[in-house]
Formats: structure tokens, C-alpha cells, sequence
């Protein structure tokens, strides 16, 4: 295979149109190379509006974020972007595919106002959409035409009413006091010389509708509802015309909407023809003219992908239930909304309801709490008729349709919704319960990007927990090209930072009745997120622009310890969701809350101190790194015995000091590893940790030496474990490990999500160990393959879609013998660390196997069993094996 320049890319985005950056960087792939083959340069062509192209060649192996090699794009500008590379054995690549890059406007640019439907929404909801409509005339000799976008709100633009693109929910959610994402639509393949017609269906969404728990909030970020839509075109002789549009509202079938709420449509109500030429308006109402200067938000493009329909899924089972209602098992929990087409009377009405799980064969509605997640749609009698809800989102794998038309066939598919992020990530091996879980984690993931990172996409919530991010994006960088939607909600964190004076547990914020103290383990997010990032991309751009967000973080909690580096006053969070603590208390954790609080202190004044040296700021790297010592030594002083024994005994407390290095001799290291194996051997492999010790106690386990007690942990299947929600039939991650009981019931508490990608985080762990592939380097230019065969596996691999290409590692044991599979890109190098072995081997770009001697499968150790004699179960389970009680 000849070598070919591939996905040619500008920052973090899939389209790279209406973005803001004036010199945006370019990334690249280059498949097919020769085995070892190493680039050497590339050249870069950039074709403008005006003028010739201009080529760059640069003597570089670089193809991750290079920079912009001509002059800044002016706002509004188009270029077509070629390139080729240079590899040290051949002559360069065949030009890559042209890739195409658009400005959007800059802020000085807007020069129209936002125009309103409704200023005076109703006290509560759920409100109606809107109807927005304005025609214009398009000359001939216009070249391209352009709508740029902004809305307070949720919106769906048409052009003689045909969609402007396949976005849902646009703009998204952002902190719309500090920031509002724009959207740029090239028009030319929409509209024609003569009248032509903008159509804008308008709803509350994150803007004004209700948000949050404890009964929500509503009208958070105002009482309009609201877009300003830019239109300009460009004629043949370069002249930019701004068309001047008269905007005209009404009613839509759109009864009542909101994102807990679900959506209510009347078929009856909607006017074919509203979003063409023609169309007669004398019922309309003018719009309401709010001018924008009296809105303060930074105006913005895109930071990555839009939310979009990114799959269908067909039911797996359809069961007629008692008083003509029909329930739906689509075989998988998803973020997203059903498509239904049906055939009914006028005015007949179906009821579309939600859930994730069944109890006693019901739909379990009780984890939502007040996001009642109800939809409806009356016909209007006219033929068969398709529908899906436009401006809501539901978290459900069932479904229970009230209403079907009797003796139709059902035709209605779910539709998956998220933020259209790449995969990236893969892992697989022999133990088809890991496997599933694997794949548990990755549906929790995409079910909760939806435009940022939430908790759940079901319940009365859904919000941008910090806790849960930092402890799931090393997991959630390896999955998928996650970083655009990070970096947005990155800035939303930053942005609220400087208003509030501090990081609160979730972005963006709502005073919902949450404390907004600072916490660890969440507030930490700050400095763990983009610090994971940079780890995984090598994007020194985005450590730069978060470092005073994460140069803030830890000033503010320097400031609560007093200079002393202790952090032992205030509220916490702590080990949330101890599998010990009761339902109604998630926050009663065996492990001393201000344990952790210290050793995050530390933790992240040192990563601090790291991304200072990383960005050659020295004298602030040596400013954190004294604050880092300085907690490290506190950390020791108050929660460490000489002996190397740690305050609380937990698993939680002793994998923390391990894994943050808090330890300072080996020997102390040597005794907590010992007694954490103890722990997690006493209390029957079973899990007890919540959401700061999961992510870590694999990790602590194998870094002293107990790898088979790693495995136990990892492949139990009893409640609390891992895999235990796999053996309930399970298809994503849950929020508690008991969420269902193994009797099959809910669990009682408040909180009991069945899609949380927290306790998740533990694939990290299969990828870096089971399977062996990590990052050596910031951004995979140089690669870790350190596998850990055990717990009975016979194979196991990992790959990952890394910016210079994909990496892949797996291994297989047949009976003692060990053989390792290493696939690298061009350009990349790997270390290689066989088991058994002290030796590292460098291995260039291609393919590559290895042999070792390890113990076999079947050797590995079988979890040890604890009986516990005061269960009944175990009891007969005793007997039965000959044990004596």
C-alpha cells in the first residue's frame, strides 16, 4: 500500500466551519508507510478565497496541531487545505483530499439583534415551541450565501423547508451568562435566485427551560426565548451584502416541550408549506426585537462536534400489554428519543413513556424523580405519519406507547443521541462478561455526552458533575476523541471560576439547593481534566489556556489549608458513594473525608507544578512544587504511622497514598500494599470503595505486587463488583453498585441512576494493564506496551485511534508461552515491557511479536473463597462442598 496523508483536521472539530480561531491548527494521519519509515517533513497547501495557493514545506516530523503556516484567516474567509509528508525511505505522498476551513464571524462582525417570540414565558411549564419565518430575495449573481446563528434557546433551522444541516438540540448548553456557541450554515445547495425562506422552529431548552434537582429551576439564564440570525451573501464580483430580515412568529404544533419533561405534539396545528415561499402570513406576529447589547455573553464558534442522531436501534422485543398498551425493549439504555410512523383518526392520541429498567414488570418511573420523560403526539388523520420529538432528550432502554392504532404494525425505532464524537478506543478479551462491561462503559459514555459531560441523561439532573469527569477522563480520552466537547465545558468551568472565586461541583452552575463549597475530588477536576488531556493529545494550546483555572484551584485551597498543606476544615464530598454508606446517605464513607481532601491537595499542586515546567514557566513550576511538598509532608504527618499504616485502613485511603505517592520510603509503600491486598482479600474481593477509590485500587494493587488479587477484584461478580450489574443483564453503568438488588428490585435510595459512567472509570485500568498500552509521551508519540496476563484470561488486546494513527496491542497465552502483537503507525515508537523480564525494547513504527513464558491460564489462582456462616446461603453452599462451619 502506497503511503497516504488521512483525516486532515483543524483543531478539535469534525467541520471546521464558523470555528473562531483566525490560525487554527492542523493535524494529520498517514497511513499505509513502510515498515520504520520516519516522516521527516510535509508540505501544506492552503488555497483562499483570493489569490493563488500558497505551499509551506517545514523539516518536520510533527503532524499533531502544527501550525497555521500563512497568514491569520480574516473573519467570514474560506481555504481549502491540502498536504503531503516526506518520510526519510521514499518520496513524498500523493496531496491528501482537500479539507475544508471557515471562519466564522468575529464579535465586531454581528450587526443584527436577537428577535423573540416570547418574553413572558408562563411560571412553570413545560412551554410551547415557536415558529420563526423570513423570506428575501437571492439574486443571481450571488456566490455563497450564509446564515450565522445564535439563540438563547434550542433551534432547528429550515431553508424552504429543508433542514440547514443534521444537528440536533443546537446551540447546545453552555454558561450562557459568559459564553454562546454560534453555528455558520452554507446555504448555496439550499436556496435559488428569486424569494426564498428562513425557518426556525424556537424552544426553552438549557436556556429557559427547568434544570436541576429539588424541583428544578427555571428561566436560569433568562425570561426570553430568543435567535439572532446573520444573513450574508457574497456576490460574483466579492461584494458582501447583509440582508436586512423582517421576522414573523406564531404558534407551533409544538404544545409543550422541555428536556425532563418530554414533548407534546399536535398534528393538527401544523401548516404545510410555513418554511416556503408564498406561504401566507396574515395570522403572524411580528417578533420581538431584544437588542444584543443588552446580553453579555462572549460570542463563540464551535469547540467540537454538534449533537446528532448518530444511530437507530430496533426493538428486541414487543409485548402487548393489558389495556391496549405496548411496551418496547430495545435491548440497550440510551440518551435519545423514539421515531414512530402511524396511521390514525384525527385527533386519536398516543402516550409515549420512559424507563430504564422494569419492576415487577412495570415501568420503573421512580429513578426519575420529577422529569416525568412523558411524550405525545395527537394525529391528524391524514395518511400515515411520522414524528419524532424535536426538542427533548430521554434516558430509557423501554418504552410503553399508550394508544397504538389496533391491528397496526409497530413501526418505531429509538434513536441515539449524543455529541457526533469519534471512537476511538477499543478492548476486548477472553472473559465475555469483561467484555460486556467494557461495552457498558462506552454506552454510559456516549450516553452522557450530550453537548457536555453529565452525571445521568434520565433524571431530574444531567448535569456537569466535576467528581465524575475527573475520575472517568482518562477512560474517556481513550474511548473517544473527546476533547472538543471537553475543552467547551472546560471553558464554562474556567469562566464561572472567575466569577465565583472558586470551582464548584458542577458546571455549568445552578443554585438548585447543592452546597457550592469547594470540594476535593471534584473542585480538582480544574487541573485533573485538561491536565489528562494534554497526557492524551499533546494539546499544549489547551494546558495553556486552563492554567490559570488550574493555578487558581490550587491557590484557593493553599489558602483553606492555611499555607499548611492540610486540609482538614469544610464541607466534602469525600469517598461518594461508599458501597457501606446507606442509601439515603451516599456521603457516609468509611475513609476520612479530609484524608482525601489532603491528598488531592497534593496531587494536584504537584500536576500544577508539572504543567508550569511542561509550558517552560520555571519559577511557577518551582512556586507548586514547594506547594506540593509541603501537602505531601502534611499528608504524612497526620494520616501516615511511621510503620507506613494509613488513618481510616481503608482501601480507599491506602490506594490514594499509593497511587498519589504520598508514601515516602519504600518500605512504607511495601506495608500498605500488603495491607491493602489484606483489605480486598477480607472482604471477599468484593468492592469497597465509591467514586474516589474505584478509579485507583486496581492500579494500587498491582503497582506493589498483587496482581492476581487485582483480577479477583476486577472479575468478582457478586454485589458490590464490577460485573456483578453485567450478571443482572445490565448495558450500562450503573450509578450505585446495588442500583438493582439481586432480587431484582430498585434500590430505595434517591439517587439510583442505571446510567452513571463514574464507576466505570476502571477501564482505564483494562486498557494501560490488561491489555498494556498506554501513553509514554503526551499524545501516543512514543507508546507503553506493558501487558499483565492473569485472572484466567487467554487473550487480550487494546487499540487506539492515537493522532498519529492507530496503535494496537494484544497478547495470547497458549499454555506458558506468551506472545505479544504490536501495531504502530508511522512515526511512533514503542517500549516494550514483557513480563517476567527487566529488559525494555524500542521498537519503530509497523508490526511486531514478541514471545515470553508466563504461567499458564489455567494455573492462575482461583479466587479465594470467604464464607460467611451467619448466611443461610453460604451455609448450604458449605455443606455442600464439604466445608466445615
Amino acid at each position: 500500500m502506497t503511503a497516504q496523508v488521512v483525516d486532515v483536521r483543524l483543531e478539535h472539530v469534525d467541520r471546521a466551519v464558523g470555528i473562531s480561531e483566525a490560525t487554527p491548527r492542523l493535524s494529520w494521519r498517514v497511513v499505509g508507510a513502510d515498515r520504520g519509515a520516519r516522516p521527516v517533513a510535509y508540505e501544506i497547501e492552503v488555497a483562499r478565497d483570493h489569490g493563488a495557493a500558497l505551499r509551506t514545506r517545514i523539516d518536520s516530523p510533527d503532524s499533531v496541531l502544527v501550525r497555521w503556516p500563512v497568514l491569520p484567516l480574516q473573519p467570514r474567509e474560506r481555504a481549502v487545505i491540502r498536504i503531503r509528508s516526506w518520510f526519510d525511505t521514499a518520496e513524498p505522498t500523493a496531496w491528501s483530499e482537500p479539507t475544508v476551513v471557515e471562519r466564522g464571524l468575529a464579535a465586531a462582525d454581528w450587526a443584527v439583534d436577537f428577535v423573540s417570540p416570547s418574553t413572558n414565558a408562563p411560571a412553570t411549564g413545560p412551554r410551547p415551541a415557536y415558529l420563526l419565518r423570513a423570506e428575501f430575495d437571492l439574486p443571481a449573481t450571488v456566490r455563497r450565501a450564509r446564515a450565522y446563528v445564535a439563540a438563547h434557546g434550542v433551534y432547528d433551522l429550515e431553508v424552504n423547508g429543508a433542514p440547514a444541516d443534521d444537528s440536533v438540540l443546537a446551540p447546545g448548553w453552555t454558561s450562557f451568562r459568559h459564553r454562546l456557541r454560534t453555528q455558520t450554515f452554507p446555504l448555496e445547495d439550499l436556496v435559488h435566485a428569486g424569494r426564498n425562506v428562513l425557518g426556525i422552529w424556537l424552544a426553552d431548552g438549557w436556556y429557559r427551560g427547568r434544570l436541576g434537582f429539588n424541583g428544578g429551576l427555571w428561566d436560569v439564564y433568562g425570561d426570553d426565548v430568543a435567535v439572532m440570525v446573520q444573513l450574508e451573501l457574497v456576490h460574483d464580483d466579492g461584494r458582501l451584502e447583509l440582508v436586512p430580515l423582517d421576522w414573523q412568529t406564531t404558534a407551533s404544533p409544538i404544545t409543550a416541550t422541555g428536556l425532563y419533561e418530554g414533548e407534546s405534539y399536535d398534528a393538527r396545528r401544523f401548516a404545510a408549506g410555513w418554511a416556503n415561499p408564498g406561504y401566507d402570513t396574515v395570522s403572524w406576529d411580528s417578533a420581538t426585537v431584544l437588542p444584543r447589547t443588552g446580553f453579555t455573553a462572549t460570542l463563540e464558534g464551535p469547540t467540537g462536534p454538534a449533537m446528532r442522531v448518530v444511530e437507530e436501534l430496533a426493538p428486541t422485543i414487543v409485548q402487548r400489554r393489558p389495556h391496549g398498551r405496548v411496551r418496547l425493549d430495545f435491548g440497550q439504555n440510551i440518551s435519545g428519543r423514539v421515531r414512530l410512523t402511524a396511521t390514525a383518526p384525527r385527533d386519536h392520541e398516543l402516550t409515549i413513556r420512559h424507563a430504564e429498567v422494569l419492576e415487577d414488570d412495570e415501568l420503573c418511573v421512580r429513578p426519575l424523580r420529577t422529569a416525568t420523560s412523558v411524550d405525545r403526539y395527537t394525529f391528524a388523520g391524514e395518511g400515515p405519519e411520522t414524528w419524532e420529538p424535536r426538542f427533548t432528550v430521554h434516558g430509557f432502554r423501554y418504552v410503553e406507547i399508550d394508544g397504538w392504532p389496533a391491528g397496526q404494525e409497530l413501526d418505531v425505532v429509538a434513536r441515539v443521541i449524543h455529541s457526533d464524537m469519534r471512537r476511538a478506543g477499543w478492548f476486548s478479551s477472553s472473559n465475555v462478561l469483561l467484555d460486556q462491561f467494557h461495552d457498558n462503559v462506552v454506552w454510559s459514555m456516549r450516553d452522557n455526552f450530550v453537548d457536555l459531560p453529565t452525571d445521568c441523561p434520565q433524571r431530574d439532573e444531567r448535569l456537569g458533575w466535576t467528581g465524575d469527569i475527573q475520575a472517568f477522563v482518562p477512560a474517556a480520552t481513550f474511548l473517544y476523541e473527546s476533547t472538543g466537547v471537553l475543552r467547551n465545558w472546560l471553558r464554562d468551568l474556567a469562566a464561572e471560576q472567575r466569577e465565583f472565586g472558586s470551582v464548584r461541583n458542577f458546571h455549568p452552575w445552578l443554585d438548585c439547593g447543592f452546597p457550592a463549597d469547594p470540594a476535593a475530588g471534584w473542585g480538582d477536576a480544574a487541573v485533573l481534566v485538561p491536565w489528562t488531556i494534554y497526557q492524551r493529545t499533546g494539546d499544549l494550546a489547551l494546558l495553556h489556556e486552563q492554567l490559570p483555572s488550574m493555578t487558581a484551584w490550587v491557590d484557593q485551597v493553599d489558602e483553606l489549608t492555611r499555607g499548611t498543606g492540610l486540609w482538614a476544615t469544610g464541607f466534602q464530598l469525600g469517598d461518594w458513594l461508599d458501597p457501606q454508606a446507606p442509601p439515603d446517605r451516599p456521603g457516609d464513607s468509611a475513609t476520612d473525608a479530609h484524608l482525601v481532601a489532603s491528598a488531592y491537595h497534593a496531587q494536584t499542586a504537584a500536576i500544577t507544578a508539572r504543567a508550569c515546567s511542561v509550558l517552560g514557566l520555571n519559577s511557577l513550576a518551582m512556586r507548586y512544587d514547594a506547594v506540593a511538598v509541603r501537602a505531601r509532608q502534611a499528608f504524612q504527618n497526620e494520616f501516615v504511622t511511621p510503620s507506613g499504616r494509613v488513618v481510616s485502613d481503608t482501601v480507599t485511603a491506602l490506594s490514594l497514598a499509593l497511587c498519589f505517592d504520598l508514601l515516602p520510603t519504600s518500605e512504607q509503600r511495601a506495608i500498605a500494599g500488603r495491607r491493602l491486598a489484606d483489605l480486598v482479600r477480607e472482604g471477599d474481593h468484593l468492592i469497597q470503595t465509591g467514586f474516589i477509590g474505584t478509579p485507583l485500587v486496581c492500579d494500587a494493587l498491582v503497582a506493589t505486587g498483587s496482581v492476581d488479587t487485582a483480577y479477583h477484584l476486577l472479575l468478582q461478580t457478586k454485589c458490590p463488583s464490577w460485573l456483578f450489574p453485567v450478571t443482572m443483564g445490565a448495558t450500562t453503568v450503573w450509578e450505585r453498585w446495588d442500583s438493582m438488588l439481586p432480587d431484582g428490585s430498585i434500590n430505595p435510595g434517591e439517587m439510583t441512576s442505571f446510567n452513571h459512567y463514574a464507576l466505570g472509570a476502571v477501564v482505564d485500568f483494562l486498557h494501560r494493564v490488561v491489555a498494556g498500552l498506554s501513553p509514554a509521551e503526551p499524545g501516543y508519540q512514543r507508546v507503553r506496551i506493558a501487558p499483565s496476563p492473569g485472572g484466567g484470561l487467554t487473550h487480550a488486546s487494546a487499540a487506539h485511534l492515537s493522532p498519529y494513527g492507530l496503535v494496537r496491542c494484544s497478547w495470547r497465552r497458549t499454555g506458558t508461552d506468551l506472545r505479544v502483537e504490536v501495531d504502530l503507525p508511522a512515526g511512533v515508537e514503542a517500549d516494550i515491557h514483557l513480563p517476567g523480564s527487566d529488559r525494555t525494547l524500542r521498537v519503530a513504527g509497523g508490526t511486531h511479536a514478541f514471545h515470553a513464558t508466563c504461567r499458564a491460564a489455567e494455573d492462575d489462582p482461583v479466587m479465594p473463597r470467604l464464607w460467611n456462616v451467619h448466611s443461610p446461603e453460604d451455609r448450604v453452599e458449605m455443606a455442600q462442598q464439604g466445608v466445615e462451619v
